[in-house]
């Protein structure tokens, strides 16, 4: 039954969402028939809203695929610039195609490339004031390591997927296919350590597939 209520839930929230425009609503489709995993409706709305409050004005990306986030986030805030790396070829080239037509390519830098081989050319960047982590959630922890000497003191750093469609809540040694298995194992590893961590103060939001928002202490340690 909570199930079926969070579902409904769901629904009715994706209903309440403002339409896209042509270009956004056409990259949604994209994904979907393709199966990329971009942001979804909710968790996206969430994110904007959270950048709307932090007025960043430089923003990371770590996982560009198609664009559509790096898009979402500089239509949502005009003077923001945006650095987004994408391993991926094709999907870099899709980034770029959606971008160009966005008209946003003086303002969404896009790197191809490993992100964890990519950091002297992302530090010629920095400092940032938002970093978003959306890409091999297997290596979320070296990415959050490697880059958050680039946030600024008043930095927030955001990951997604820290829920893995509710599977860390599970009995871990149950899940099938053990690839899988290992996965959720290292997600709910990566969000242990985020609480533990001595120089963040960390909030996960059951929203989407789940965000973490982690903010600097600062004078708070």
């Amino acid at each position: 039954m909570l199930e079926a209520n969070e579902n409904k839930v769901i629904t009715y929230l994706n209903k309440l969402t403002p339409q896209r425009n042509e270009l956004v609503s056409k990259m949604e489709k994209l994904a979907e028939k393709d199966n990329v995993p971009i942001m979804d409706l909710v968790g996206m709305e969430t994110l904007l809203q959270l950048l709307r409050l932090s007025t960043p004005k430089k923003i990371l990306e770590i996982g560009a695929a198609i664009g559509y986030s790096a898009i979402r986030m500089a239509q949502a805030l005009p003077e923001v610039t945006i650095v987004t790396i994408e391993r991926d070829e094709h999907r870099y080239m899709q980034a770029k195609a959606h971008i160009d037509q966005a008209g946003l390519q003086d303002r969404i830098q896009l790197i191809l490339g490993d992100a964890l081989e990519v950091y002297d050319q992302v530090e010629k960047e920095a400092p940032f004031d938002f970093i978003f982590v959306d890409a091999a959630k297997g290596q979320y922890e070296r990415f959050f390591t490697m880059y958050e000497n680039l946030l600024n003191q008043a930095g927030i750093i955001i990951t997604d997927n820290v829920l893995f469609r509710g599977m860390v809540a599970e009995d871990h040694e149950s899940i099938e296919p053990k690839r899988i298995r290992n996965l959720v194992k290292k997600i709910d590893k990566y969000n242990r350590w985020l609480m533990e961590h001595p120089d963040y103060i960390t909030t996960i939001l059951p929203v989407g597939d789940g965000i973490a928002i982690s903010k600097k202490r600062g004078e708070e340690r």
